[in-house]
């Protein structure tokens, strides 16, 4: 799962911004889901799980709007 992680976090810019669009963000969802497991976040896996089913539809704006901003998606930590 850690190499999952740290896969995504070395992605280029351009391929997480295509990877957020809406078709495919659910791949960013996977992604907070695992890394809220691998910190032992409950939180963060509840709403992980809980965006896998209500987010989809504005989550791939807020997505592509932090990583051209800061590189990184949006998730609690």
């Amino acid at each position: 799962m850690n190499e999952l992680i740290k896969g995504m976090d070395n992605l280029p810019k351009l391929v997480k911004v295509i990877l957020a669009l809406p078709a495919l963000d659910i791949i960013w969802v996977i992604y907070r889901i695992c890394r809220s497991i691998s910190k032992n976040n409950l939180v963060g896996i509840v709403l992980g799980v809980l965006l896998l089913f209500v987010g989809i539809p504005f989550l791939w704006l807020v997505d592509i709007i932090t990583l051209v901003a800061s590189d990184k998606v949006l998730w609690i930590d």
